[in-house]
Protein backbone atom coordinates (compact mmCIF):
# COMPACT_ATOMS: atom_id res chain seq x y z
CA UNK A 1 0.00 0.00 0.00
CA UNK A 2 2.77 2.33 0.83
CA UNK A 3 4.56 1.55 -2.80
CA UNK A 4 1.69 2.52 -4.26
CA UNK A 5 1.17 5.84 -2.83
CA UNK A 6 5.01 7.05 -3.23
CA UNK A 7 5.01 5.55 -6.71
CA UNK A 8 1.78 7.73 -7.15
CA UNK A 9 3.39 10.73 -5.70
CA UNK A 10 6.42 9.95 -7.77
CA UNK A 11 4.80 10.21 -11.02
CA UNK A 12 2.51 13.07 -9.95
CA UNK A 13 5.94 14.64 -9.15
CA UNK A 14 7.96 13.98 -12.76
CA UNK A 15 4.21 14.46 -14.63
CA UNK A 16 4.67 18.08 -12.82
CA UNK A 17 8.49 18.56 -13.88
CA UNK A 18 7.98 17.29 -17.23
CA UNK A 19 4.88 19.72 -17.82
CA UNK A 20 7.07 23.13 -16.29
CA UNK A 21 10.14 21.62 -18.78
CA UNK A 22 7.57 21.52 -21.57
CA UNK A 23 6.25 25.05 -21.59
CA UNK A 24 9.83 26.54 -20.45
CA UNK A 25 10.63 25.14 -24.37
CA UNK A 26 7.62 26.14 -25.52
CA UNK A 27 8.15 29.46 -24.29
CA UNK A 28 12.27 29.61 -25.84
CA UNK A 29 10.80 28.60 -28.71
CA UNK A 30 8.11 31.28 -28.83
CA UNK A 31 10.84 34.37 -28.36
CA UNK A 32 12.70 32.92 -30.67
CA UNK A 33 10.27 32.41 -33.25
CA UNK A 34 9.38 36.22 -32.92
CA UNK A 35 13.01 37.06 -33.01
CA UNK A 36 12.91 35.66 -36.22
CA UNK A 37 10.22 37.73 -37.36
CA UNK A 38 12.58 41.23 -36.12
CA UNK A 39 15.24 39.12 -38.53
CA UNK A 40 13.26 39.17 -41.45
CA UNK A 41 12.16 43.05 -40.98
CA UNK A 42 15.44 44.20 -40.23
CA UNK A 43 16.84 42.30 -43.34
CA UNK A 44 14.02 44.23 -45.34
CA UNK A 45 15.01 47.28 -44.11
CA UNK A 46 18.65 47.11 -44.25
CA UNK A 47 18.13 45.86 -47.91
CA UNK A 48 16.21 48.87 -48.50
CA UNK A 49 19.36 51.41 -47.65
CA UNK A 50 21.90 50.59 -50.39
CA UNK A 51 19.44 51.76 -53.05
CA UNK A 52 18.26 54.87 -50.99
CA UNK A 53 22.06 55.75 -50.79
CA UNK A 54 22.43 54.68 -54.62
CA UNK A 55 19.58 57.07 -55.17
CA UNK A 56 20.47 60.19 -53.27
CA UNK A 57 23.86 59.71 -54.23
CA UNK A 58 23.49 61.28 -58.05
CA UNK A 59 22.20 64.54 -55.79
CA UNK A 60 24.45 64.58 -53.16
CA UNK A 61 27.39 64.75 -54.63
CA UNK A 62 29.22 66.96 -51.76
CA UNK A 63 27.49 64.65 -49.25
CA UNK A 64 29.64 61.80 -49.34
CA UNK A 65 30.59 61.34 -45.67
CA UNK A 66 26.87 60.97 -44.63
CA UNK A 67 26.16 58.24 -47.21
CA UNK A 68 29.48 56.84 -46.24
CA UNK A 69 28.31 56.66 -42.76
CA UNK A 70 24.87 55.32 -43.85
CA UNK A 71 26.30 52.60 -45.54
CA UNK A 72 29.05 51.72 -42.23
CA UNK A 73 25.93 51.95 -39.80
CA UNK A 74 23.91 49.24 -42.32
CA UNK A 75 26.60 47.46 -42.38
CA UNK A 76 27.42 47.63 -38.33
CA UNK A 77 23.32 46.66 -37.65
CA UNK A 78 23.87 43.61 -40.43
CA UNK A 79 26.65 42.34 -38.30
CA UNK A 80 24.79 42.93 -34.94
CA UNK A 81 21.36 41.09 -36.77
CA UNK A 82 23.17 38.29 -37.60
CA UNK A 83 25.12 37.56 -34.22
CA UNK A 84 21.41 38.29 -32.11
CA UNK A 85 19.49 35.74 -34.58
CA UNK A 86 22.53 33.73 -33.76
CA UNK A 87 22.13 33.83 -30.30
CA UNK A 88 18.23 35.02 -30.17
CA UNK A 89 17.90 36.23 -26.18
CA UNK A 90 21.39 36.92 -25.22
CA UNK A 91 21.98 39.90 -23.69
CA UNK A 92 24.67 41.04 -25.12
CA UNK A 93 24.19 39.99 -28.45
CA UNK A 94 20.75 42.00 -28.27
CA UNK A 95 22.16 44.92 -26.99
CA UNK A 96 24.35 44.86 -29.56
CA UNK A 97 21.94 44.66 -31.95
CA UNK A 98 19.63 47.32 -30.32
CA UNK A 99 23.26 49.84 -30.01
CA UNK A 100 23.76 49.29 -33.89
CA UNK A 101 20.20 50.01 -34.85
CA UNK A 102 20.28 53.05 -32.84
CA UNK A 103 23.38 54.30 -35.05
CA UNK A 104 21.79 53.39 -37.97
CA UNK A 105 19.08 55.40 -37.16
CA UNK A 106 20.21 58.42 -36.34
CA UNK A 107 22.62 58.50 -39.95
CA UNK A 108 19.61 57.80 -41.69
CA UNK A 109 17.79 60.39 -39.92
CA UNK A 110 21.01 62.87 -41.06
CA UNK A 111 20.35 61.19 -44.83
CA UNK A 112 17.10 62.85 -44.94
CA UNK A 113 17.77 65.90 -43.09
CA UNK A 114 19.88 66.25 -45.78
CA UNK A 115 17.69 65.30 -48.56
CA UNK A 116 15.49 68.41 -47.72
CA UNK A 117 17.92 70.44 -49.34
CA UNK A 118 17.67 68.99 -52.54
CA UNK A 119 14.44 69.59 -53.94
CA UNK A 120 15.05 67.10 -57.23
CA UNK A 121 15.74 64.15 -54.70
CA UNK A 122 12.79 64.67 -52.84
CA UNK A 123 10.85 64.89 -56.20
CA UNK A 124 12.55 61.68 -57.50
CA UNK A 125 10.11 58.71 -57.52
CA UNK A 126 12.72 56.24 -56.59
CA UNK A 127 13.36 58.14 -53.48
CA UNK A 128 9.99 58.66 -52.76
CA UNK A 129 8.94 54.72 -52.84
CA UNK A 130 12.19 53.63 -51.28
CA UNK A 131 11.60 56.37 -48.32
CA UNK A 132 7.91 54.94 -48.05
CA UNK A 133 9.09 51.39 -47.85
CA UNK A 134 11.14 52.06 -45.25
CA UNK A 135 8.78 53.87 -43.46
CA UNK A 136 6.86 51.02 -43.73
CA UNK A 137 9.23 48.30 -43.12
CA UNK A 138 9.81 51.00 -39.82
CA UNK A 139 6.67 50.05 -38.70
CA UNK A 140 6.74 46.45 -39.06
CA UNK A 141 9.81 46.23 -37.09
CA UNK A 142 8.36 48.33 -34.55
CA UNK A 143 5.42 45.48 -34.44
CA UNK A 144 7.71 42.95 -34.47
CA UNK A 145 9.60 44.32 -31.40
CA UNK A 146 6.78 44.43 -29.41
CA UNK A 147 6.00 40.56 -30.16
CA UNK A 148 9.50 40.09 -29.46
CA UNK A 149 9.43 41.57 -26.18
CA UNK A 150 5.85 40.27 -25.63
CA UNK A 151 7.52 36.74 -25.80
CA UNK A 152 10.55 37.26 -24.00
CA UNK A 153 8.07 38.98 -20.81
CA UNK A 154 6.21 35.82 -20.83
CA UNK A 155 8.97 33.56 -21.11
CA UNK A 156 11.13 35.38 -18.14
CA UNK A 157 7.99 35.57 -16.06
CA UNK A 158 7.33 31.52 -17.13
CA UNK A 159 11.05 31.22 -15.62
CA UNK A 160 11.43 33.01 -12.30
CA UNK A 161 8.17 32.14 -10.87
CA UNK A 162 8.16 29.24 -8.02
CA UNK A 163 8.43 26.10 -8.39
CA UNK A 164 8.81 26.80 -12.10
CA UNK A 165 12.92 28.65 -11.08
CA UNK A 166 13.67 25.15 -10.09
CA UNK A 167 13.33 23.92 -13.14
CA UNK A 168 14.61 26.25 -14.98
CA UNK A 169 17.64 26.53 -12.72
CA UNK A 170 18.28 22.77 -12.45
CA UNK A 171 17.95 22.91 -16.79
CA UNK A 172 19.70 25.78 -16.95
CA UNK A 173 17.19 27.42 -18.77
CA UNK A 174 18.32 31.11 -19.46
CA UNK A 175 16.78 34.51 -18.86
CA UNK A 176 16.11 36.65 -22.64
CA UNK A 177 17.01 39.68 -23.28
CA UNK A 178 14.61 42.44 -24.17
CA UNK A 179 14.88 44.72 -27.16
CA UNK A 180 15.18 48.04 -25.85
CA UNK A 181 16.06 51.42 -27.42
CA UNK A 182 17.94 53.54 -25.47
CA UNK A 183 16.56 56.88 -25.81
CA UNK A 184 12.83 58.06 -25.81
CA UNK A 185 13.53 60.05 -28.85
CA UNK A 186 14.94 57.39 -30.66
CA UNK A 187 11.92 55.11 -30.26
CA UNK A 188 9.93 57.31 -32.88
CA UNK A 189 9.61 56.28 -36.53
CA UNK A 190 11.68 58.34 -38.67
CA UNK A 191 10.13 60.69 -40.32
CA UNK A 192 10.24 61.07 -43.92
CA UNK A 193 9.31 64.45 -45.75
CA UNK A 194 9.08 64.73 -49.26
Amino acid sequence: MVGWIVLAILVVVAFFFVSVYNRLVAGRNAYKNAFAQIDVQLTRRHDLIPNLVETAKGYMKHERETLEAVISARNVAVSGLKNAAAHPGDPNAVQQLAGAENALSGALGRLFALAEAYPDLKANQNMMQLSEELTSTENKVAFARQAYNDSVMSYNTSREIFPNSVVANTFAFQPAQLLEIESPEKRAVPQVKF
